[in-house]
């Protein structure tokens, strides 16, 4: 009886802003056969670093992220009201 595991980005939504949403599936499997899935979701704004994402978030985020996105976003984030400390 074998046990494994495999992380897979199965789903990665482009946002209004041109945040992409990445949902990594977590799936267990026995002797090839799935007994678990679970899942993970983290975002990526527009001008992060893609180095260390998936080879297909990193095509999605260099098709989405130009640079007219990423000054965009930039406006957004410094538009936005500091929170008071």
């Amino acid at each position: 009886m074998a046990l494994t595991e495999e992380s897979i980005v199965d789903r990665i939504e482009v946002m209004e802003q041109g945040q992409l949403q990445v949902r990594t599936a977590n799936v267990v499997k026995r002797d090839g056969v799935e007994i678990s899935r679970t899942f993970n979701r983290h975002v990526v704004r527009p001008g992060e670093d893609l180095s260390g994402e998936d080879a297909k978030v990193r095509a999605v985020g260099e098709a989405v992220h130009t640079a007219e996105c990423i000054a965009a976003w930039e406006a957004i984030v410094a538009a936005r009201i500091p929170l008071k400390e």
